[in-house]
């Protein structure tokens, strides 16, 4: 008997277009000055849950980048935009990219590069 390998959905791939997604505005982080959009964005196909963390600042060429990792429907509540960048440190990995980064998407873990 052959063992099927199970393939994820799309929305893991880091590269993965926002056309993928349902998305609801969450709020604005004003943290150091940042004003960064939070949204929650859910997967047309598999219907799993995302914060989204996208931060520029406008004055400075490349300095866009986002954020994305996946979120539990019982921790979707306790997300503001001010702990965003938090709850996504602490996730065993997300997906990050932009033009800060010079990438469409890769994935990562750990600390988040936001501020200036």
């Amino acid at each position: 008997m052959n063992k099927i390998q199970r393939i994820g959905c799309a929305c893991e791939k880091p590269t993965s277009n926002y056309t993928e997604y349902r998305s609801s505005e969450l709020g604005i982080d004003h943290t150091n000055g940042r004003h960064a959009e939070v949204s929650i964005q859910q997967c047309k196909l598999c219907q799993r849950i995302w914060i989204h963390y996208l931060v520029e600042f406008e004055h400075y060429s490349k300095s866009g980048r986002w954020y994305r990792g996946i979120v539990s429907k019982k921790n979707r509540p306790q997300i503001t935009p001010e702990n965003a960048v938090e709850y996504l440190e602490s996730l065993e990995w997300y997906v990050y990219g932009g033009s800060y980064f010079d990438s469409t998407g890769e994935f990562g873990q750990g600390k988040l590069s936001v501020d200036l």
